[in-house]
């Protein structure tokens, strides 16, 4: 009984089910779209295939109005630069740019700035180094004394080749306290050209060609004139007498045949080697008449390279702390 009723059922399910074969076909052909779909409504026995369809729409009897193309275009020569050098010609004739000068500016030249021209066509302080208020000009080939600020405080002028001083070189300068002339070809310096200045306390002339001194401020403290050519005539009877804060005075190396005297009590160092020097004044140090009389600031005497004989003036030496340098015998 179980048996008859298995086989039933297989046939009833093999005839309802529909086959593989024919569910795959179907699916295909929703799948793909047919060919001949596309071209249904087409009517290719009425397609035309000239163009007179478009004789409303399009007129190529008017299209030449378009662009003319009978007028040949113009020819290029190679190296032809016309178009260039019209652009050339509009640049150069372009006015330049108008350039605005600095306000702040000043001319070199201008006094005050860089100071009054000198021989040599430059302001001073551009010939030579201006810094602060001294002023230095070594060895720039001058012949004079160039104008300098009134400002000056310390001037230098080595190592050049001015051979002469004149009284108003150094005029209105108040403040002048240093001046370094050495190793120049000054053999003239005019009586008033140091006289006048009030600040005045250092003045080197050594190195030159100088047979006699000038008058000299009393605010002096150290003069250098060693390897001139001065003479005792070169120098004025008590010349140094009144500089009573002279402390250095260097006269070696030079033609002196006497120990300038009266020398002020300021004095420490006294240089005089290298002379004529033969003889001495049994005062020039000391006061004969004043055996109290000690000058103590005195310490360095120099005579050495005379043909003086020290030892003959004895007497002369009672006064100073150290004897002289030089030759006893």
């Amino acid at each position: 009984m179980q048996l008859s009723l298995i086989l039933w059922l297989s046939l009833v399910t093999i005839s309802v089910a529909p086959p593989s074969t024919e569910i795959g076909r179907r699916r295909t052909e929703k799948l793909q779209p047919s060919e001949t779909s596309s071209y249904e409504n087409i009517d290719l026995n009425n397609y035309d295939p000239s163009l007179d369809i478009y004789g409303d729409s399009l007129d190529l009897n008017n299209y030449d109005e378009l662009y003319d193309y009978s007028e040949p275009e113009p020819k290029i020569e190679v190296g032809t630069l016309a178009t260039l050098a019209k652009k050339t010609e509009m640049v150069t004739t372009k006015a330049p740019p108008k350039i605005t000068p600095n306000p702040s500016f000043k001319k070199p030249t201008e006094p005050g700035l860089f100071g009054s021209m000198t021989e040599q066509g430059l302001p001073t302080c551009l010939l030579c180094v201006c810094l602060g208020s001294s002023v230095y000009c070594d060895d720039v080939d001058l012949t004079t004394i160039p104008p300098l600020p009134k400002e000056t405080t310390y001037f230098y002028a080595r190592f050049n080749k001015i051979e002469q001083i004149r009284s108003g070189d150094f005029a209105g300068l108040k403040k002048l306290k240093r001046v370094d002339l050495s190793s120049n070809s000054l053999s003239q310096i005019d009586e008033d050209a140091f006289r006048l200045l009030p600040s005045l306390q250092e003045l080197i002339l050594s190195e030159n060609q100088l047979r006699a001194l000038p008058e000299l401020p009393s605010s002096l403290v150290h003069l250098d004139a060693k390897l001139n050519q001065l003479q005792s005539s070169g120098i004025r009877t008590e010349a140094f007498k009144d500089l009573t804060k002279l402390q250095f005075l260097y006269l070696s190396d030079n033609k002196l045949d006497y120990i300038p005297v009266p020398l002020p009590f300021s004095l420490q160092s006294l240089h005089l080697q290298n002379n004529k020097i033969q003889t001495m004044h049994k005062d020039t140090f000391c006061d004969s008449q004043d055996r109290t009389f000690i000058r103590r600031a005195l310490e360095d005497i120099r005579l050495d390279g005379n043909p003086i004989n020290l030892s003959r003036f004895g007497e002369g030496y009672f006064c100073i702390p150290r004897l002289p340098t030089g030759t006893f015998h």
